[in-house]
């Protein structure tokens, strides 16, 4: 009983001791915890972008030349010049076609454009990989001259699938996972069967945009064009006003650069879809605003010397407390078998109260 007594004193000086530390140390906590919350904090805005994003930014994509920073495509327009398009109504549509290319982001790694011109035959004026360049591409929009008879569209499509559409015509191949984009501009009723070679084009990977001018075939429009119709079926009065349908495909051909048009971030903008995000540099935290920065305050934590002296001695102390119980009763508990089990027991928990405080130590000097 005596031996257990002393074990409970000792426990229990453990426990007076962890108060008396943990009270000492109180004054330090608030900084160490500011450290690992602005830590944490910086760390959760590195790995979760979006909790930094602002509010979506509406851009101004109407019928201009806005920046524009377009998400590589394989393009290759499918324009109609049969007789019922007058010259005057071919030159908007060039002009249509050039407004477009001013938009994209021209180049052997960014979108590539091929033109295939059809009336009652089909010619392609150009291929994929003939013109990487922009102010080449323009020029070459230039020389087109209308066809004149016809309006074999279904044709148009099947060649353009089949010929502009190719590796060997200067298209990626599909494990670059590169969109390939057909945009069929016609304004009559097509001469031969769109449906079928639609389908197939459709299934090789082509997204096909049908736009309708005037007298165009709503029916062959929407047999033509890739789901969902609402996205990919336009229609226009005339050639004189194609030029609104450039703001919507400038939203599907370009991915805009919105930190380019315009941030109010401090440090970093990272641009995410149509909009973005507020980043800070290394060392620096982002403000509740989203938008500033702050230097990230690093805590000094403050060593005690006098409080480690004390833990060592206290844990020397234990031990030969330990060791003179040890000492006196090793050679005669074994003749009470009734005290064994109470010096047992208690050599085991003054073990573990030592054992459990010093883990607890290493941790937080750790």
């Amino acid at each position: 009983m005596e031996s257990l007594l002393r074990t409970l004193v000792c426990c229990l000086s453990v426990l007076v001791w962890e108060a008396f530390g943990a009270n000492r140390a109180r004054g330090t906590a608030p900084l160490v915890l500011s450290e690992s919350a602005a830590q944490s904090r910086s760390a959760d805005l590195q790995q979760q972008p979006h909790r930094g994003l602002l509010a979506p930014h509406k851009l101004d994509l109407g019928g201009g030349t806005a920046q524009c920073k377009s998400r590589p495509v394989d393009l290759v327009f499918v324009i109609d010049s049969s007789r019922s398009v007058r010259p005057g109504e071919f030159e908007k549509v060039k002009i249509f076609l050039a407004d477009m290319v001013d938009t994209l982001d021209i180049g052997t790694d960014g979108t590539r454009v091929a033109v295939v011109n059809y009336a009652s035959t089909v010619k392609i004026e150009f291929l994929l990989k003939t013109h990487l360049n922009k102010a080449a591409l323009k020029q070459a929009l230039a020389r087109i001259q209308p066809l004149a008879t016809g309006t074999m569209t279904g044709l148009a499509i099947k060649t353009a699938l089949e010929k502009a559409f190719t590796e060997q015509s200067g298209a990626r191949p599909h494990s670059a996972n590169i969109g390939k984009v057909a945009i069929v501009v016609t304004d009559g009723r097509p001469q031969d069967q769109v449906e079928q070679v639609s389908a197939t084009a459709r299934a090789a990977g082509v997204e096909i945009y049908a736009v309708g001018v005037d007298r165009a075939d709503m029916q062959s429009l929407r047999l033509m064009a890739s789901q969902p119709l609402d996205d990919h079926v336009f229609y226009v009065e005339t050639y004189g006003v194609i030029e609104k349908l450039m703001s919507k495909f400038q939203e599907t051909l370009c991915g805009l650069d919105p930190c380019a048009l315009g941030h109010d971030c401090q440090q970093i903008c990272v641009n995410i879809n149509a909009s973005y995000y507020c980043k800070c540099r290394e060392g620096y935290v982002l403000n509740e605003d989203k938008k500033t920065c702050q230097k990230e305050l690093k805590a000094a934590v403050m060593v005690d010397p006098c409080k480690c002296e004390a833990q060592l001695a206290f844990q020397r102390q234990a031990q030969v407390t330990l060791q003179g119980l040890t000492a006196r009763h090793i050679l005669n508990i074994f003749s009470h078998p009734s005290r064994l089990f109470a010096e047992l027991f208690a050599f085991h928990c003054a073990f573990l109260c030592i054992l459990v405080y010093s883990k607890k130590k290493s941790t937080e000097t750790i």
